[in-house]
């Protein structure tokens, strides 16, 4: 575990906000069960120019299992990365467990079509704040989520959620009358999941005393479980002075994550 100065991981954001041009080509389907499905499981995909069998970076938003909107930061549009922002349906119009099957729908659609766009299924980097990070997770470590499509998680080259939530996401725990402020690990969290042999992940979250619910402590349980059970490349980062909201310093870790990858 480490943890991140403000003034350091402020600079480091600042250095690697400078994005390259890119195209964007906006609200292609990825599933179509209903209408609601149709407006909402939607994604766009962000192309450098010249792209050919580049890493692509995929982003789900965050927002409770509840709200929010898909969109790429112009953080991660650098570096000659295919970005993709993934939008989800929410709850209580459809169950977590369906939202969690959105994530594994979009990233099916990924790998099936990335290609077309110069990116390569075979480097992609999975990554959200909050909701999205949880989405990551479970979809990262569950491996029967992605089997659904015929598909094998273990593909993907790295997760990376920022400030997910590694237990039972607290929106589940609403729906079953439970309090926020009551933990749970069942089979809706990734800790349930966790495992030797998962991708390469990269836990970032705010600083302890100032995120939410607890956070950092639940990744900082992901990392030490992920530790005893074997797993030879997981890396925490907290962020001393940012609360929940700490996306600003952790793109540039995000950027690093993946060019250290790149490079091997």
């Amino acid at each position: 575990m480490r943890r991140v100065a403000l003034l350091l991981s402020l600079l480091m954001a600042t250095i690697g906000a400078m994005a390259a041009d890119y195209k964007i080509e906006r609200d292609l389907q990825y599933r179509s069960d209903d209408d609601y499905a149709k407006k909402m499981c939607r994604l766009d995909v962000a192309v450098p120019e010249g792209a050919k069998d580049a890493p692509v970076i995929v982003w789900f938003h965050g927002g409770g299992l509840t709200g929010g909107g898909k969109h790429i930061p112009n953080e991660i549009m650098r570096d000659g990365a295919v970005c993709v922002g993934v939008g989800y349906r929410f709850s209580p119009h459809v169950s977590v467990d369906q939202i969690i099957d959105d994530a594994a729908c979009a990233i099916a659609w990924v790998f099936a079509n990335i290609e077309s766009y110069g990116g390569s299924p075979d480097k992609v980097y999975l990554t959200g704040h909050s909701a999205g990070g949880y989405l990551v997770s479970m979809v990262g470590l569950d491996k029967s989520r992605l089997k659904r499509y015929g598909m094998d998680i273990d593909r993907v080259k790295g997760i990376i959620p920022f400030s997910g939530q590694m237990i039972t996401h607290f929106e589940e725990r609403r729906v079953r009358g439970m309090s926020d402020k009551l933990p749970l690990i069942d089979k809706m969290a990734p800790l349930y999941h966790v495992r030797g042999d998962a991708a390469p992940i990269l836990l970032l979250t705010g600083d302890r005393e100032r995120e939410m619910l607890g956070r950092y402590e639940e990744n900082a349980y992901m990392y030490r479980m992920l530790r005893l059970v074997g797993h030879k490349d997981v890396t925490l980062f907290e962020f001393d002075g940012y609360g929940h909201d700490m996306c600003l310093p952790g793109y540039p870790m995000l950027m690093n994550f993946i060019r250290e990858r790149e490079k091997r």
